[in-house]
């Protein structure tokens, strides 16, 4: 097939260069090296999913691949901003645009040329396919409308676009670096850009200052007021308003970049933990997180940025201030040791305060406990002990705090004036270098202040980094991303065997007893496996391994012939769906759809909706989506319509059934359930899942 478009032929990529394209996209735009190498599979259009595929051999160059979704009435809106981005034209032809500039598209060609191309016909290319079917409709409707031939033409574009404007278009891939990528990600999100537009504009706003500063201080030696000094004043000044302007502008960009980036790596390392690093946490230190990640962003962004300001109007002071330059660096000295003081006091008191908040939220949680197996004298004993602790390590805050506050920049005026007194009072400096070297105190006592009040914001952020700082380095972990297998190998026909177990042997921790030993079992597709044992027997240990979700000590496992490492984690997930047991099972504040279809695909399709619903009624939950105003939308979890324990059960075993996977693994989903909805439920489980294994008490 020939690229949809003449203009286009020299630019799109065929399918089958696809890889070439992601590669030569990635380091033209520079978010992945130039010397980074990935072995890709062939793409071919037929047989292998593009988002899939382009998702995964992103990851294998170092960043990600978002699929963006918008509507053909849109389009030119987006592209312009949607880049470095593959474009889908059709099955065969993929288009690498690799950024924008005065309304063209910068496009990457074949041939590592750059091309600028009008967004215009590029968007008729990708509206061509859908056109094509529906034209023949509109032109013998117009036809037989009697509409002339020389408005035959405008009405057809008015009629498609009319028709095509609400379709979707979700054939674009955004690339950009990945959440581990500190460096290019900070460049991508803008913040070097803007932090170094931030420092030029107040660096500008300082200079001028001092110089208007310098002119007050020569009309102050003439004695009288000079028409055209006071005009240069006067412009001096209006010129600081646009600096300004400017400044709080990059300030809000650089806030939004560093806030969005720091966001993206926190998920992105909340995601990459292993389920043992959070098994032993209780709700009050993952609630604790949250709020202290909250805390992190705000205090280190405004206080980060207020630092740097107020080093940089240091740094100017010290510049203009000349001699008194070395009373400035004698006075940091002397405040260093104060500070270090109360950094000590603001980490304990930080530290109480968050012990005081999980504390709290475990004693919520186990209040009923609490109250049946202790005596009303005891019940906030704990509790007043941590507020007595606290009450005492705030007086020691106050106390260490009061001399950085209230000494440190009137002291630094006090002094500084004091030593600018002889030099005046002597005649040793004009009144322009008096002036000059007046306003360098000032600035000095204003970065001063500035500083000591970002400090604790600063300080703050810094105590509470140490407990989320295991969240923001996870991001950093290698993925097991498995062999880059090609569509053909991926496609073909299932195996006999689904899963393979040899000599299993797992155990918690490397001193423990084992905890699984010489475990083997094959597992033949089709099958029906019930898998019974008493409690603390390693039955849910053994589905876990099986499920990718724990690692074997040693032995061997491999599904469809291919073990974890030639699979990779992400497609290991794939072929074994596992619904863990109830408590370490999840309904999340979303939709019902959400919570169903959260492993399979998101945002879904209307088939995958209609799929989601039937099977939500196959497995009694009819009553209760007829019930819910919104159906199968409603919002549901702890933010909405409310799930019994046996309704919870059905929608985990839902979820696992929609993945399609090769294997489903049920870990003691029908324990909630009456005798009726377990007959219920099993024949959909049966019916649905092709190879089932279920886990039960005897």
């Amino acid at each position: 097939m020939p690229p949809p478009a003449i203009d286009l032929a020299a630019l799109a990529w065929p399918a089958a260069r696809l890889g070439d394209a992601l590669t030569a996209l990635a380091r033209s735009s520079g978010i992945a090296n130039a010397a980074t190498e990935a072995d890709f599979a062939s793409f071919s259009a037929r047989s292998a999913d593009p988002a899939e595929w382009i998702e995964s051999a992103a990851k294998r160059l170092g960043c990600e691949a978002e699929p963006v979704e918008t509507n053909y009435r849109d389009l030119e809106t987006v592209l312009p901003s949607a880049y470095p981005a593959l474009l889908r034209l059709s099955p065969d032809w993929f288009l690498a645009v690799a950024g924008c500039r005065r309304g063209k598209l910068r496009v990457l060609a074949p041939g590592l040329r750059v091309r600028s191309l009008p967004i215009g016909p590029v968007c008729r290319a990708l509206r061509e396919p859908l056109e094509q079917t529906l034209r023949p409709n509109y032109d013998r409707l117009l036809a037989e409308a009697a509409i002339p031939p020389r408005r035959r033409s405008a009405a057809l574009s008015l009629l498609l676009a009319e028709q095509l404007g609400e379709k979707r278009y979700n054939q674009c891939w955004l690339l950009r670096p990945a959440p581990g990528d500190t460096l290019r990600s900070l460049s991508k999100a803008g913040a070097i850009r803007n932090a170094t537009g931030l420092l030029a504009a107040h660096l500008a706003q300082y200079l001028l200052w001092l110089a208007s500063w310098a002119i007050l201080g020569r009309l102050s030696l003439q004695g009288r007021m000079d028409r055209g000094w006071l005009l240069a004043w006067a412009l001096l000044l209006m010129t600081m308003v646009p600096l300004r302007i400017l400044g709080a502008w990059k300030q809000g960009l650089l806030a939004i970049g560093l806030g969005g980036f720091f966001k993206r790596r926190l998920l992105c390392g909340a995601l990459r933990l292993d389920p043992e690093e959070m098994r032993h946490q209780g709700i009050g230190s993952f609630l604790g997180q949250t709020f202290e990640a909250e805390i992190v962003e705000t205090f280190a962004l405004s206080g980060g940025i207020a630092s740097l300001l107020a080093i940089t109007e240091l740094a100017v002071s010290a510049f203009v201030l000349g001699r008194l330059a070395i009373l400035l660096l004698a006075w940091l000295a002397i405040a260093a040791p104060i500070a270090f003081r109360f950094l000590r006091s603001f980490h304990a008191a930080t530290g109480a305060r968050i012990g005081l908040t999980q504390d709290l939220v475990e004693s919520m949680i186990g209040h009923r406990t609490r109250i049946a197996q202790l005596p009303r004298e005891e019940w906030h004993e704990s509790e007043d002990i941590g507020l007595d602790r606290y009450f005492e390590i705030s007086r020691l805050l106050d106390l260490h705090g009061t001399p950085l506050v209230a000494a440190i920049p009137r002291g630094w005026l006090i002094v500084s004036l004091a030593c600018l007194v002889p030099a005046i009072v002597a005649g040793h400096s004009s009144g322009a270098q008096t002036a000059v070297a007046l306003g360098g105190i000032l600035l000095a006592y204003t970065a001063l202040h500035r500083l000591i009040g970002s400090f604790a914001e600063l300080a703050g952020a810094t105590v509470v980094w140490d407990r989320i700082a295991p969240l923001f380095r996870a991001a950093t972990r290698p993925e097991n991303l498995g062999e880059f297998l090609p569509a053909e190998t991926t496609a073909a026909a299932p195996l006999p065997t689904v899963i393979e177990a040899d000599r299993l042997n797992f155990r918690y921790r490397p001193t423990s007893n084992p905890a699984l030993q010489g475990c083997s079992l094959e597992i033949r597709r089709g099958d029906r496996i019930l898998l019974e044992g008493p409690s603390g027997g390693g039955k849910t240990t053994f589905a876990a391994l099986l499920s990718g979700l724990r690692q074997p000590e040693s032995g061997l496992l491999l599904i469809g012939g291919l073990d974890r490492h030639t699979l990779g984690a992400e497609r290991w997930r794939k072929r074994v769906a596992s619904a863990p047991q109830f408590h370490e099972n999840h309904i999340l504040t979303e939709t019902l759809a959400f919570n169903l279809l959260m492993s399979r695909r998101w945002p879904p399709t209307a088939s995958d909706l209609e799929e989601a619903e039937q099977l939500c009624r196959e497995l009694g939950l009819g009553p209760l989506l007829d019930a819910m105003p919104s159906g199968i939308l409603q919002m549901i979890g702890e933010g909405g319509w409310q799930l019994s324990h046996g309704e919870r059960s059905r929608v985990f075993i839902a979820r696992a059934l929609l993945q399609r996977a090769d294997l489903v693994i049920l870990d003691e989903s029908f324990a909630a359930l009456d005798p009726e909805n377990v007959r219920t439920a099993l024949e959909c489980t049966l019916d649905r899942a092709e190879t089932l294994m279920v886990i039960a008490h005897p």
